[in-house]
């Protein structure tokens, strides 16, 4: 096998989960990530049922490969059907996922959303810049640390 070659199955396995409903913030961090030369694989969902159908191979999802896990959950807050706060609380009672970096990007900037994130689990918040070029730093320096520079466990 190729060197390149197996640079890009480290890469499709090194996938990234993004549970965003909003259209327009799921085009912009994907132009982030793109703009960052962040060239893993991006699963969207839309919501809290869907990031747990994922992550558990249920729903549409029943059937995918469970030995291939997220290296990276980006979970929003404020979706329908089950919010953010309730998603990072089923991931980290859930053996299977419990140890999955997740990382709240929102827009929310209550404290109490904050400080409940952390309670559950989050391994960071970010709360997404208004400024795109705000946005480009937070995401590059995101995927730096978490994608390059953090040893998954």
């Amino acid at each position: 096998m190729g060197e390149g070659r197996g640079r890009e199955s480290d890469m499709k396995n090194k996938h990234i989960l993004l549970v965003e409903d909003n259209p327009d913030d799921v085009k912009l961090t994907l132009r982030a990530l793109k703009k960052n030369n962040i060239l893993n694989k991006v699963v969207v969902v839309e919501d809290g049922v869907e990031a747990l159908d994922y992550l558990h191979g249920t729903g549409r999802f029943a059937g995918r490969d469970l030995s291939i896990m997220p290296q990276l959950v980006l979970l929003d807050l404020k979706m329908p059907k089950l919010d953010g706060l309730e998603v990072l609380q089923r991931i980290r009672e859930d053996e299977r996922t419990r140890i999955l970096p997740v990382v709240i990007l929102t827009t929310s900037s209550e404290d109490r959303d904050r400080i409940e994130s952390y309670k559950l689990g989050a391994n960071s918040y970010i709360r997404k810049p208004v400024d795109f070029n705000q946005f480009l730093e937070a995401v590059q320096q995101l995927g730096l640390y978490w994608l390059v520079l953090n040893e998954a466990p």
